[in-house]
This record gives structure tokens, sequence and C-alpha cells, in this order.
């Protein structure tokens, strides 16, 4: 019987006739019969590679029902996405809570981070320009993934639970604070105030942002100006530009 893709038992077949290609399976226990004391097991390293790229199409499912169906989609929209059975989707996860922080842990690192983390290490006529185009960046995503950015900060602080929207903004953050305290090292100065500003800058421009997304009293290129403006403010205190700085 097929579901959605996925191979399920019919009523009546044994559990010992397990797929060959599966661990447990006649082809693996003849496999194993040759093998030697240590040596790895090719068809369980490849069903493990399976389940990992399988569950991995069932995020990105999620997140493209998150896109459509909001921040409080249902197990049911993520099947449709998928083309397949709310049963299949819990072979891969254990509970909802579960398809949620795969879904968030997904936001942070195949969309955010790399969209950030890309302008920074970009190459910039000076730091300014490279604040700029972080804080445009950031800007960009709330603009063009809303329910993303809806659903992440919805489950921002969750009780019990990884909160990856903190840890998403402090890698941000430690990245911005390595690059500025490099520069006042270069230039003599104490790098230990670097932090202290990068850690401002990203609560600034993420509550400032976020406030903007329902507020919106400017357009996002002055959002962008303004807060630009007000992190320079304190990275021209920290480090006075010069003639050979960048």
């Amino acid at each position: 019987m097929q579901i959605g893709g996925e191979v399920a038992a019919s009523p009546g077949v044994s559990r010992l006739a397990v797929p060959a290609d599966q661990p447990g399976g006649r082809g693996a226990r003849g496999a194993a019969g040759g093998r030697a004391p240590g040596a790895p097991d090719g068809r369980r390293a490849r069903w493990t590679e399976h389940r990992r790229a399988r569950r991995g199409e069932l995020v990105a499912a999620a997140v493209d029902a998150v896109r459509t169906a909001g921040p409080d989609f249902a197990v049911e929209d993520v099947a449709r996405s998928a083309g397949v059975s709310k049963t299949v989707i819990y072979r891969y996860f254990s509970d909802k809570d579960e398809l949620v922080d795969a879904v968030l842990e997904a936001i942070s690192t195949d969309v955010l981070l790399p969209r950030l983390l890309g302008e920074l290490a970009a190459a910039r006529e000076d730091d300014v320009a490279r604040l700029r185009a972080v804080i445009a960046e950031f800007v960009a995503v709330v603009e063009q993934e809303p329910a993303l950015y809806g659903f992440a900060y919805a489950h921002a602080g969750r009780s019990g639970r990884a909160d990856l929207v903190a840890a998403t903004e402090r890698e941000v953050a430690e990245a911005l604070g390595r690059l500025i305290g490099e520069r006042l090292a270069a230039a003599g100065r104490d790098p230990g105030p670097a932090l202290t500003w990068s850690y401002g800058v990203v609560g600034m421009v993420q509550l400032a942002t976020h406030w903007w997304s329902a507020a919106r009293g400017s357009t996002a290129e002055e959002l962008v100006e303004q807060l630009t403006a007000l992190a320079a403010g304190g990275l021209v205190g920290l480090l006075p530009p010069g003639p050979d700085r960048r």
C-alpha cells in the first residue's frame, strides 16, 4: 500500500517482511553476514540519509505552508503542501511542536543568516556602507517574508524550548562585534566596547523594524536610513573615521 509516496504495511503482512533497503531487512542481514565487525552498514547509512533528506523535504513543505496558511498553520496544511497524508508527517516528527522547531531552524539557517551574514561579509566602501546593507537586508526580509517573520516572532521565547530568534540575533551580533573589534584593535583602541555596540545595534534594528512593520509610518528606505544613522553614530564614537580606515 502506498501513502503519499511512503510505504505502509498492509493488513496481514508480517512485520518480519522488512524491505531489504531498510535496517533489519533481509538484504541488510545478508550483508551483515559478510561484514567484518565494526565495518559500516551501507544500507543503514543509505536509509539514514533517505530519512534525513525526506525530513528536509517535509520541513521545506512546512515553510511553504507557513507562507500560504500563516503562522497558525495546521499539520494538514503541511501534508497538503508536501502532497502526503498526515500519517507520513508524524513518521518524521513526534508532534507539531517538533515540526515547529524544525521550521524555526530552517527560517534561521536557510533564510535569515545567509542573507544577513552574506551582506556583512560582502566588500563595501566602508563600515557605514556595510551597516546600511545589513540593515536594509533585514528590513527586506521582513517585507518579503512577512509570514515567516511573523511566525518566528510569535514563537520567540517559548517556555522550555530553544529560542532560535534570539540565537539568530546573537550570531549576527557576534559577527558584527568581531568585525568592529578587529577594526578597533587595528586602530590601537580597546576592542571591548565592540560587542556592547553590536548587540545594541541588532536589538535596536530588530525592535524598530518590528514596530515599523505594523505602523508603517515611513517607507522602508527611510527606515533604513534612520537606523543606519543611529547605528553609525555609535560607531563613529568608537572608531572615528580616518583616511585609511575601512
